[in-house]
């Protein structure tokens, strides 16, 4: 997995390309969270419009993302679903734990 970040309207915005399979992929974003988290910056969205593949570490690493946010006092929100990743959140029943929007711009609104 590839990591691309960026900041939006004080909002950050992570975009994960490739397999989300565990291993150096959470440390990665785990990292990634927490540099954010320590310049206080909790408003992030992940956008999974470019994951490939993930697998059920995959998804513990996303967990474990919105459980390092929340403990911070901030939200985590998913973007761009690709059809695989909201086939597999809908079926492990994680659809109802994150916030996903369609796009982006939906997600960045929904903080206002």
């Amino acid at each position: 997995m590839k990591l691309n970040d960026r900041v939006q309207d004080d909002i950050v915005i992570l975009e994960p390309k490739g397999k989300i399979m565990g291993g150096p992929d959470a440390s990665l974003l785990h990292d990634k969270l927490h540099d954010y988290i320590e310049q206080d910056m909790k408003k992030v969205i992940i956008d999974l419009s470019k994951v490939d593949w993930m697998n059920s570490t995959g998804l513990g690493i996303l967990i474990s993302g919105l459980t390092t946010i929340r403990n911070n006092n901030g939200e985590l929100k998913l973007a761009n679903l690709t059809k695989k990743v909201q086939s597999l959140l809908t079926i492990t029943k994680l659809v109802s734990v994150f916030e996903a929007y369609d796009s982006i711009d939906e997600a960045i609104k929904s903080f206002k």
